[in-house]
């Protein structure tokens, strides 16, 4: 069953710190000054979240372009985000542990499911720090990256 309210545009979302799957703390505060696209996905070791995070870490180049930081997040602890990562070939994408407090993240924002995992869910914070924008896709549908990268250059 899916969350009820989800982040607005236009929401300040709550900052955070997650680790990321080297075990590095990544702060949402920290990002001032750029967009952040935090690209949520249910779990990690499933076939439409490894091309979701396949397809931030090989438009890396364009994100750059538009200024922006993505981050991959999930209820998967460190040690299996690292496992998958390393499996995947991800190097320049930081996977985000939303792990403890349980999707404390993604419930924040409104998105975590009651069966304890996130929505497939792309939200994005422009560099003052406000949702620009949210979009929750069914569970089984890969993000449309072109989409997202349109909304960026907005």
């Amino acid at each position: 069953m899916a969350a009820k309210k989800v982040v607005q545009v236009g929401k300040k979302p709550k900052d955070f710190k997650l680790k990321d799957h080297n075990g590095q703390d990544f702060i949402l505060g920290g990002c001032k000054g750029k967009k952040v696209l935090l690209s949520f996905h249910p779990l990690a070791w499933t076939s439409v979240c490894a091309l979701q995070m396949q397809s931030l870490e090989k438009n890396k180049k364009a994100l750059d372009r538009l200024n922006t930081v993505a981050v991959g997040l999930s209820i998967d602890a460190v040690p299996c985000k690292a496992a998958w990562a390393k499996s995947l070939k991800i190097k320049n994408t930081r996977l985000l542990s939303d792990f403890w407090p349980h999707g404390g993240v993604a419930k924040s924002l409104g998105i975590l499911r009651t069966e304890g995992f996130s929505e497939r869910a792309n939200i994005i914070v422009d560099e003052a720090g406000k949702v620009v924008f949210v979009k929750v896709y069914p569970i089984k549908q890969l993000p449309d990256m072109g989409e997202i990268l349109a909304a960026l250059k907005v």
